[in-house]
């Protein structure tokens, strides 16, 4: 009997090891899994998967940036759950924090393969520069030089290639605030510019008949004023009133946003308001070269209906963003003292 227990305890060993090994792997393979590489990341990283990459590959480069912990349980994951997965080409934003299964759902919409791009009413060209930039879709300026470059006048009705065409910048104004998705992979600066045109045209072609004895041009430059200098409907539509009566008798716009336009740090100086530059409506009659900013729908309406008032005066309060409206200079003075 002795001899028999002495024979069997290498065979139970043997025995537990081999459960253990097989428990253990699937253990760390559950782990792989569920937890993420790191759960308390925060930042996107964008992940670009090429044209015919394949799982293991897309695995291997995965678990390289640290996205997941094991590229072989990646594989083993979508062997057993997702035989038929196909991945997207693309750029998709991943956070180390995602478990496997939310990079699978995320790498294999076609939805989520394109980037996103949010142009904010008020917006300059300059900004949306920046931002594709930040993206990693361009480098800095192609944009601009893309909007520089601009040829399809002839598309696009409601361009004044005229007036546009002489300013720096020619499509400020007209580059539509909205949501726009882009091609990640073979992302050029036109197709966001012709997205963007054909959203304006779009909008435009519900209000443009409204237009009566005033160019696009005028408009659209109003429109990006009123965009820039004073916020909510109808207080847009009472300052519409005041530039507009402002122009008709003569007065100087007197808007610092047109100003604030050619200044990188977006501070006005004493000096700023002896500029000789035409953008200076402080200093020179008439409305500026071209659009200030790319103005919303609401703000265009304003410009084509403004609303008549008593009153030639306005400012933004410090504090509440509130417009305080004045008659006279007197009264605007001590509005100034009051609420600047």
């Amino acid at each position: 009997m002795k001899r028999k227990n002495k024979s069997t305890k290498p065979l139970i060993l043997i025995a537990i090891i081999l459960i253990a090994i097989p428990l253990t792997v699937f253990a760390k393979y559950q782990r792989d899994i569920r937890i993420p590489a790191d759960p308390s990341a925060e930042s996107v990283i964008y992940f670009q998967i090429e044209k015919g990459t394949s799982i293991k590959n897309v695995g291997q480069k995965l678990e390289e940036e640290g996205i997941i912990k094991s590229s072989r349980s990646f594989r083993i994951y979508i062997k057993r759950n997702e035989p038929d997965l196909s991945i997207m080409a693309g750029r998709f934003p991943l956070k180390k924090s995602m478990t496997v299964t939310e990079i699978i759902k995320t790498i294999s919409k076609p939805s989520k393969a394109n980037d996103s791009i949010t142009i904010q009413e008020g917006l300059l060209i300059s900004d949306i520069d920046k931002r594709l930039e930040e993206m990693d879709l361009i480098s800095s300026g192609e944009f601009k030089t893309a909007v520089r470059n601009f040829e399809n006048w002839d598309k696009y009705k409601f361009l004044d290639k005229s007036h546009l065409s002489k300013l720096d910048l020619p499509l400020e104004g007209y580059i539509y605030p909205d949501t726009y998705f882009l091609d990640p992979i073979d992302f050029h600066p036109n197709e966001l510019i012709e997205k963007a045109l054909k959203n304006f045209e779009k909008k435009f072609a519900s209000v443009k008949d409204q237009i009566k004895d005033l160019s696009y041009h005028e408009i659209i430059t109003m429109a990006s004023i009123i965009e820039t200098e004073v916020f909510g409907k109808e207080d847009r539509k009472i300052v519409s009133g005041i530039l507009w009566k402002r122009l008709q008798n003569n007065w100087r716009l007197d808007a610092d946003a047109t100003l604030l336009y050619i200044k990188n740090d977006r501070v006005i100086t004493a000096s700023d308001l002896q500029s000789d530059s035409p953008y200076n409506t402080r200093k020179f009659h008439g409305l500026p070269p071209g659009p200030i900013a790319n103005p919303s729908l609401e703000s265009i309406e304003a410009a084509i209906n403004p609303i008549e008032s008593e009153y030639w005066f306005y400012l933004n309060a410090t504090q509440t963003g509130e417009t305080i409206f004045a008659k006279t200079n007197e009264e605007h003075n001590i509005n100034r003292a009051r609420h600047l």
